[in-house]
């Protein structure tokens, strides 16, 4: 038989659809599945699925965590807002009890007299100035007295 007789195809064999593929086409052409077999798409769609339904559950899960980190830093922040009144308020007491006209009328209110002057003692032991003792009443305190003090008579202290 010769290849012109019968058969189309010059170089004999079967007659194929296909055009014949060379060098990088053919290359190609193998990665791909020659049959008419396809990939089931069940596991396909199951993967898909479950990947977007995973993503949904994580986006919940991550959604409610901020939301609950937001409701804490809400209830921090008013416990911080309210001890931060309390420690103000506290030193506002503080500053009222440590102010001098405050401290000289408690300390009176305790018996106490301010001192005379003082003498002090030198480093070899000797004495320099002479000591007053202290006095009941003298006028240079009671003009360093708050107006409500001036006004009122200072208590005596009880012996």
């Amino acid at each position: 038989m010769s290849p012109s007789v019968g058969n189309p195809n010059p170089r004999g064999g079967c007659v194929s659809r296909k055009p014949e593929l060379r060098g990088r086409a053919a290359r190609l052409a193998r990665l791909f599945p020659a049959g008419p077999a396809q990939a089931a798409r069940t596991p396909f769609v199951l993967l898909v699925v479950v990947l977007l339904g995973g993503g949904l559950i994580g986006l919940l899960v991550l959604n409610s965590a901020l939301s609950e980190g937001s409701f804490r830093l809400d209830d921090l922040k008013a416990d911080t807002k309210s001890l931060t009144d309390e420690e103000q308020a506290l030193q506002r007491d503080v500053d009222g009890h440590s102010a001098p006209d405050a401290l000289q009328r408690r300390a009176r209110e305790l018996g106490m007299v301010p001192g005379g002057d003082p003498a002090f003692l030198n480093p070899d032991g000797t004495v320099r100035g002479v000591p007053d003792p202290a006095a009941l009443e003298t006028p240079a305190v009671s003009l360093m007295l708050g107006p409500k003090m001036i006004a009122s008579p200072s208590p005596t202290p009880a012996s």
